[in-house]
């Protein structure tokens, strides 16, 4: 195993100033763009503008629209949108990402199983997924797994792929060295970045997969533009993570799952620490067995999920109940960490979408009457969506 002195390179697209770096940026998240929107975002004059976006032209990293084609992708919260379609001159043209220009792989590794998925440079979906169990837990072959369905999902055809971006949940040193993986039950240090990298020939830098979330949704998804984003899964563990103005916010400890053990009902079943009512009530294992002392014989999550779409009472009640009890969580990251909206994901995520009355009412319990009203939004899931997640991390590496 190599030692965390040694370095893994990793391709950037463009070597330029600060300010360059920050338009590519803006021209990803919020392209199609024309030249003046972009300008005032950043605070440039056109002709500052204009340089940076001739170098970005040359270096093929964005390119212009047919003439007259100016349009406005999704700008930051608030700011204004100028009609400029009455004035005389010029007709504005709009700046893109080269997208096509480069590919990127995803990898997520969940509870049990690995997602790899295709992304452009705008990530993109191209061509299909590919989910595997896991077998074996061990680095090893975990490493040749991946390394097998990165050759299956690459696309005939489409560039080779620029890097791979895997994620998982746990902790994760210098984008390489898993020191924490819950899931996967190692004991020591994986430097698996390097590993993965050995096998397959291709850069890869490793992240925790809920910043990888997080990220994927101020620049490719629903939450563009939004000042600062909160993201709560609920699945085989509860996870927790905040964005400010479209980058997680970073902290050594962030990923320890240390949401995972907040008060949300003091009435609530006990956890495996000895906690009564944490919020890992919300995981599919204390749901199921929470089930099971209700209906009185031993449930499996799959069974309760089944009865609850059958819309069966005593399944439906803990769909309220859990939700309401989400709800609770929301508000006391509402509270605390006051974002401008909370996104809800995670496999039984789901549940949180039959029941979205109950995750207001528990967020009314305990936010203030005169407190503005939280928004919070619950996409639909997919675990394709966390592996291109973990390539969006990539990409931005790419181009930062």
């Amino acid at each position: 195993m190599e030692t965390k002195s040694d370095s893994l390179e990793f391709p950037h697209w463009f070597n330029k100033s600060e300010a360059t770096h920050d338009v590519a940026r803006g021209i990803m998240q919020y392209g199609p763009i024309a030249r003046t929107p972009l300008a005032q975002i950043f605070n440039l004059s056109q002709g500052a503008l204009s340089r940076i976006t001739s170098d970005l032209i040359y270096d093929g990293v964005i390119e212009e629209m047919p003439a007259g084609s100016a349009q406005t992708g999704t700008l930051p919260e608030g700011f204004p949108v100028h009609d400029a379609s009455g004035r005389r001159g010029r007709p504005q043209t709009a700046l893109r990402i080269r997208e096509d220009s480069h590919t990127f792989i995803g990898v997520n590794i969940h509870d049990g199983a690995i997602t790899a998925s295709e992304v452009n440079a705008m990530c993109r979906p191209i061509g299909g997924e590919i989910t595997e169990s896991i077998t074996d837990r061990s680095p090893g072959a975990i490493v040749a797994q991946i390394a097998r369905m990165v050759r299956a999902v690459v696309s005939p055809g489409a560039p080779a792929p620029t890097a791979i971006g895997l994620s998982l949940g746990g902790h994760v040193d210098d984008d390489r060295f898993v020191t924490f993986a819950p899931f996967l039950y190692w004991d020591s240090v994986v430097d698996l970045g390097a590993l993965v990298q050995r096998a397959t020939g291709i850069p890869t830098r490793v992240f925790n997969d809920l910043d990888s979330i997080l990220l994927y949704e101020c620049w490719f998804g629903d939450a563009i533009g939004v000042p600062r984003l909160a993201v709560i899964t609920m699945g085989a563990g509860v996870g927790y993570s905040l964005s400010d103005r479209g980058n997680p916010i970073d902290n050594p400890d962030k990923s320890y799952g240390l949401a995972g053990h907040v008060l949300i009902d003091p009435e609530g079943p006990r956890c495996s620490s000895g906690h009564v009512g944490c919020s890992q009530c919300l995981t599919s294992d204390s749901i199921a067995e929470e089930y099971s002392a209700i209906v009185g014989r031993v449930t499996t999550f799959e069974e309760f999920a089944r009865d609850l779409h059958a819309n069966v009472p005593q399944a439906r009640r803990l769909g309220e109940r859990t939700c309401f009890r989400l709800g609770v969580l929301v508000a006391t990251v509402s509270n605390l960490a006051m974002p401008t909206t909370v996104l809800i994901s995670g496999e039984s995520s789901f549940i949180a979408k039959k029941n979205r009355e109950f995750i207001r009412k528990g967020i009314d319990t305990y936010r203030h009457s005169q407190a503005a009203p939280v928004s919070f939004s619950i996409p639909d899931f997919s675990w394709r969506l966390w592996s291109d997640s973990a390539a969006a991390r990539a990409i931005s590496t790419f181009i930062s």
